[in-house]
Parts: structure tokens; C-alpha cells; sequence
């Protein structure tokens, strides 16, 4: 069996693979579980959190006494926290009241039980999966960010307390954005132990302040939760799930992502500047707090709980941070799109939260980030392009921009062609005498320019552009759910497939009309004419229709620059090649 006939059934083996694959071992979806049975679907806040234990358990009903060292006006250091029943609340929730955010980009739910968040609803983007808006808190949860105090062994959980709200009715960002700090009050009614936290909200930002005092305990621990993860609501859940993941930022040791299925119970010991949940599009996170003037105080985060859950494929986590000597607390959340410029502006590298690339290369493709993103959003907002123009549009911008690389490759490729008989000449010549066969290697680069690295590193170069294309376009929020032509989603793959096939025939072209123009063509190379394109195919089948257009739009504006290198080969055939001087 000659190479030729190895090298096209080997291909052939990794199609078979490929494809085969997804047929016998479909993907599975995965199907979001509904928990209704509140007390069950809480996982346990037990063990240590950054260095300080907790013992009461989430699910456990809050009317245990609970020993409180150092809390004045307490019999034998002892406050009882009322039950839910004693509290008003009732096993159906009647009593629970619920109090609207509504602004412009987003519409917060919280409940006046724990203060917890109970739907995030974003505004200004669908759910592609069902009717509606995406919602960023599960169906069935009992809501997120409910705290607990940490004092020494003894932990009092205030997540089913009744809170009081300021003011009752909510907040209309809409109508009044100058009305943007939502209050939670709880008061002991026999003990002088009370809380409070307030949430500032931004009628143009997703990021929310949110401050909080304490009283009557000694330098408590403040634990807080922030749930499961976030909602399914892409049309694509495998996939979906396959991004799902917790990721924080530590001090010391930097961003650390993992994915959410599979994820085991771990205590991650800070300081962290902040811990979050992302999925592909959309995240949630809890940042340590800042001062006015941006730069950042010593209230990092004191540790993560990671914690299993019931619900198959997630884990819960709950973030741990110190209060003040004078019992105030402060951080930041940001629940919302993974908005570029958005992300960036929150600082600590909350834009690195799902970073571009594989973690080896995002310290050379990061820069180029940052100025595709920019490109992108310039031509839409300012010339009001649609985004699939964007692309068209950027595709052939690219194509210019790189121009005067390509074409300085090609034309060295195109001189290093003209002198190749001379240094095969040389190397028949000189073999047997290295030192000779050096020397006159040298005197041709400086004779005749010719340098067999010339027309390789200029195609080098665009490389980490490309790279930060592929990574942009697969990720990039902008791009969710957005129409163009027979695509209904940028973001997810071409349904007809027409944008694969096209871009396999156009790379097709590229590569037979460089390879007619040469006077000897490779049988590898003639075999990879035809092979490439349809490995590519199958390749592209799968990816973005936004990635899709881009490639062939590229592919479409450098035809032109490979008519021009072919004919320039041609009028090189008939031309006398340079002779070897003689010694």
C-alpha cells in the first residue's frame, strides 16, 4: 500500500470517527430538575469556611437555640431566632410577599423571606429554549443570596427569617431612577441582635451595591449564598451545559474555572477578589467591595464553599467574607450578560471570567480581544450596521488590514521559487564540504534575497488574530439570538448548512487556483486540494453561524490576491532563472 492510498484511508478513519460518533453516542440533554421540596433541595453549610466552622445546616428549621458568644442581653449567651411558623410563614408561602426591581435592562424579584433574590430576568434578551425572557435564577429555586452569620462554631442562618422591605412596593427604575436602594430589615424581637442589608441598583448597569450592618455580635462571619447556577435558556442545553462552570478569582493564585458537572465539594480558602457563575453567554457574581475611587480596599472574600447538590450536574456555592469592627459589610453583584466592555469596567479581570482560548495562549490572543471587540461594536453602534453585516463587513476589513503581509509572503515565496534551482544546484555541489556549502548558502540570501523564513513569518503573524476570532465569535453575546438572512441565530450553527459548504468551496478555489499555477504540484498536495475543504465541512458543521460567515467572507476577499500571486507564478515560466557564478 503506497503513502498516497495510507494517507487518503486515514482521513477517511477520522471522518468515520468523527461523525460516527455522534450518531452511536448522541449528546445527551440534560433536563433542569425542579426541587420543590424547600427544605431538602438546600445543601448543608457545614465545615470551614476561609478558617471559621458553621454548624447549623441550611434545611435545618432556624428555632434551635443557638449559642452566641458574646452577645449581650442573652440568657447564657443563647438567642432564639423565631421559626417560620412563628414568623408568619406558612408551609403554602402565603405570607411571603415579593418586591419588583424593574429597570430598563433587567427585572429583580426578591422575596421579603431571607431578602433573597427570586428571578433575574433579563430584559433585553429571550430565552431561546421557551417562550419568554432569559431568567437567570433555576424554576423551583428558593431564591439566591440569603445570609447566615458565622460566630466561632455557632452560625445563625437569617435566609427564612422574615425581613422588612424599604420601600414595600419595590422600585420603578423606569419612571424614577433617582429611587434605586432597595432595604432589608430584620429586628429580634426579644434579643438586641439586628441586620440589615441594602441593594443600590443602576438603572444603565447590571452591577448592584449592596451594603449591610449587623448588631449585636462580635465580629460575625458573613456567609453568603449564591445558589446553584444559572437557568438552561439556550436553544442548544448540551452545550449549554457543557460551559456551565464556577469560577473565582484568587489573590495569589489567579482565575480558576471549573466546570460545574462533575465539580467535587471543596473549601477554596481566600482572599478572592470575587466568585461567580458562568455559563456561555450569561454570569453571576459576587465581588469584594471598592471604594469610590476605585481602588480596591482590604474586604477581599474570605473563602468559597463548594458544595454538592441535588440537582444532577451543579454544586452550590457560598461565599464567606469578614465584617467591619463596627458591623458593616459591602460587596458588589454583577448579574447579566458576559458584556465585554461591561465585564471590563468591574475590574479584577471579571472580563477574564470566561476568557478567550485555552490558558496558554490568552496572554498573546488577550490584546487582540480587546481591539476586535471594539472594531465590532464601533461598526455596529456608530455606522448601525446589523451584526451579520458586522461580519461581512469585518471579514473583508481583516482581509485589507492583512493585505500588505500576505503580500509581502507571497512575494517572497515568489523569489525564493526563482533562485530554488540555484540552491538545489548549490547543495548537489557542495555536500560533501558543509563549510563551502555555507559560505555560498550565504552569498545567494545576499545575491539574491533569498530567505527561505521570508515568506513564513509574515503568515505567522496573523495567527493570534485568527485564533482571537474563533474564540470571539464562538462566545460573544452580541451575536445571541440574532437573525440574519435564512440564519435565525448567529450564535448557534447554520440549520441548512449552506455557510459551511460555502466556505469549503471557497477554500477549494484558493487552493486550485495557487496550485494550477505551479509548474510541479505534490501528489500530498493535490490530495489535500480536495481533502482539506471537506474535512473542514464537517468541522464547521457544528460551529457558529456567525463564525461561518466571517471564514467565508475572508475566504471570498482573498480570491483576489491568489488570482494576482498565480498569474505573477505564470509570468515567472517563461523568464531564464539565474545562473551560478562561477569560483
Amino acid at each position: 500500500m503506497n503513502t498516497e492510498v495510507r494517507f487518503l484511508l486515514a482521513i477517511a478513519l477520522m471522518l468515520a470517527v468523527l461523525v460516527g460518533t455522534n450518531f452511536v453516542f448522541p449528546p445527551v440533554v440534560p433536563e433542569e430538575v425542579l426541587v420543590t421540596d424547600s427544605t431538602t433541595a438546600r445543601s448543608n453549610l457545614e465545615g470551614d469556611v476561609g478558617g471559621t466552622s458553621g454548624t447549623a445546616s441550611v434545611g435545618e428549621p432556624v428555632s434551635a437555640a443557638i449559642s452566641l458568644p458574646g452577645m449581650p442581653g442573652a440568657a447564657a449567651d443563647e438567642v432564639l431566632l423565631p421559626s417560620d411558623t412563628e414568623a408568619g410563614v406558612t408551609t403554602g408561602g402565603t405570607a411571603e410577599q415579593r418586591v419588583v426591581v424593574e429597570g430598563s435592562l433587567y427585572r429583580f424579584e426578591f422575596s421579603n423571606v431571607g431578602g433573597r433574590l427570586r428571578a433575574a430576568t433579563m430584559t433585553q434578551f429571550d430565552a431561546l429554549n421557551r417562550d419568554g425572557l432569559v431568567d437567570l435564577v433555576p424554576e423551583g429555586s428558593e431564591g439566591y443570596f440569603g445570609q447566615k452569620l458565622v460566630v466561632g462554631s455557632d452560625t445563625v442562618d437569617l435566609s427564612r427569617q422574615l425581613f422588612r422591605v424599604e420601600p414595600e412596593g419595590g422600585l420603578d427604575l423606569v419612571t424614577d431612577p433617582t429611587a434605586r436602594t432597595l432595604r432589608f430589615v430584620y429586628e429580634h424581637p426579644t434579643q438586641p441582635f439586628g441586620f440589615e442589608v441594602e441593594y443600590e441598583f443602576d438603572p444603565d448597569k447590571y452591577q448592584v451595591v449592596v451594603r449591610g450592618r449587623t448588631t449585636g455580635l462580635e465580629r460575625p462571619l458573613l456567609v453568603t449564598d449564591l445558589g446553584e447556577g444559572l437557568a438552561f435558556a439556550e436553544s442548544d442545553s448540551a452545550s449549554e451545559a457543557r460551559m456551565m462552570a464556577y469560577v473565582y478569582n484568587h489573590v495569589q493564585e489567579g482565575i480558576q474555572s471549573t466546570l460545574q458537572d462533575g465539580a467535587e465539594p471543596i473549601v477554596i480558602e481566600g482572599p478572592l477578589l470575587w466568585a461567580a457563575f458562568r455559563n456561555k453567554f450569561f454570569v453571576l457574581a459576587l465581588l469584594a467591595d471598592e471604594s469610590d475611587d476605585g481602588i480596591d480596599q482590604a474586604s477581599y472574600l474570605g473563602g468559597l464553599l463548594v458544595q454538592p447538590s441535588l440537582v444532577e450536574g451543579r454544586v452550590r456555592l457560598a461565599a464567606a467574607q469578614p465584617i467591619a469592627a463596627d458591623g458593616s459589610f459591602a460587596y458588589r453583584l454583577y448579574m447579566g450578560p458576559q458584556d465585554y466592555t461591561r465585564l471590563t469596567s468591574l475590574g479584577e479581570g471579571m472580563e477574564e471570567v470566561n476568557p478567550y482560548g485555552w490558558k496558554f495562549i490568552r496572554p498573546v490572543v488577550r490584546p487582540f480581544v480587546s481591539v476586535i471587540m471594539t472594531v465590532l461594536d464601533f461598526l455596529h453602534t456608530k455606522l448601525s450596521l446589523g451584526y451579520g453585516w458586522v461580519l461581512i463587513v469585518f471579514g473583508v476589513m481583516m482581509r485589507v488590514v492583512l493585505f500588505p503581509l500576505n503580500h509581502k509572503a507571497m512575494k517572497a515565496q515568489l523569489r525564493n521559487m526563482a533562485v530554488q534551482p540555484l540552491v538545489t544546484e548549490i547543495q548537489a555541489k557542495y555536500k560533501d564540504n558543509p563549510e563551502k556549502l555555507q559560505k555560498e548558502m550565504m552569498k545567494l540570501y545576499k545575491e539574491h534575497g533569498f530567505n527561505p523564513l521570508a515568506g513564513c513569518l509574515p503568515m505567522l503573524l496573523p495567527w493570534p488574530v485568527l485564533i482571537a476570532l474563533f474564540f470571539v465569535f464562538q462566545n460573544t453575546v452580541e451575536l445571541r439570538g440574532v437573525p440574519f438572512l435564512w440564519l435565525s441565530d448567529l450564535s448557534a450553527p447554520d440549520p441548512l448548512y449552506l455557510l459551511p459548504v460555502f466556505m469549503g468551496i471557497s477554500m477549494f478555489l484558493m487552493q486550485y487556483v495557487s496550485l494550477k499555477s505551479l509548474d510541479q504540484v505534490n501528489p500530498q498536495m493535490k490530495m489535500m486540494m480536495w481533502l482539506m475543504p471537506i474535512m473542514m465541512i464537517f468541522i464547521f458543521f457544528s460551529l457558529p453561524g456567525g463564525l461561518n460567515l466571517y471564514y467565508a467572507t475572508a475566504n471570498v476577499a482573498t480570491l483576489p490576491q491568489q488570482i494576482w500571486i498565480a498569474n505573477e507564478r505564470k509570468k515567472m515560466k517563461g523568464k531564464p532563472l539565474p545562473k551560478l557564478s562561477k569560483d
